[in-house]
């Protein structure tokens, strides 16, 4: 079973190096840590007392992985999670902040369990997971890692200049889809002939 370091070791190697795409409204990034998340924590770490591009190149990996370990795994209460569900919500949260657990929440209550969907993990959602955990944890994790892909293919569909996180130049699927699909069973991923049938409305 991999520990929490590791699974935010391979966020890291995930989300790669420094970018900075004028179409992500993330801004400066750097192993998946935004310029924004940088100022919220106040890492100045140039010490000139602004927080900007140069600071979020200065980032290292151990430091992202610390982020990540805290406030994206600790904070948001994760460890409540089923061991299988872990890893794949932990990845969303560090690419979507509290929709990560939306998603997850939306399925539950698609599954009939009464909870909120706030985007907080507290007693009733860890309730309901280790429920619908039972007696399949694999189930729950490919149906989560399902209704994460169509929450990307539903931002794609609202916001044309996100469809390249989506769907590559070459056609294929972007990042974005590869990403959600590394968590689910090989039998739910997207074939070619599917996956052009998802994105055929996209210009």
């Amino acid at each position: 079973m991999q520990t929490v370091r590791q699974i935010a070791t391979e966020i890291v190697a995930r989300e790669g190096g420094f970018v900075d795409d004028s179409d992500d409204p993330g801004g400066a990034t750097k192993y998946g840590v935004t310029i924004h998340t940088m100022r919220r924590l106040g890492l100045d770490l140039s010490g000139d007392g602004i927080i900007n591009r140069t600071d979020v190149r200065m980032l290292s990996k151990s430091q992202a992985i610390d982020i990540f370990v805290q406030h994206y795994f600790e904070q948001p209460r994760l460890d409540l999670l089923p061991h299988e569900l872990r890893a794949s919500v932990f990845d969303m949260y560090v690419n979507a902040g509290s929709h990560a657990v939306k998603i997850l929440q939306r399925l539950l209550r698609d599954m009939g369990f009464e909870i909120v969907v706030d985007g907080a993990i507290g007693p009733k959602t860890a309730r309901a997971c280790r429920d619908a955990a039972d007696p399949d944890p694999d189930a729950l994790r490919d149906a989560y890692g399902v209704a994460r892909r169509n929450y990307y293919f539903r931002l794609a569909d609202h916001r044309p200049a996100s469809r390249k996180y989506a769907r590559t130049r070459a056609g294929r699927k972007g990042g974005w889809i590869r990403r959600a699909e590394e968590f689910v069973s090989p039998i739910y991923h997207l074939n070619d002939a599917e996956f052009q049938a998802r994105v055929s409305g996209w210009v």
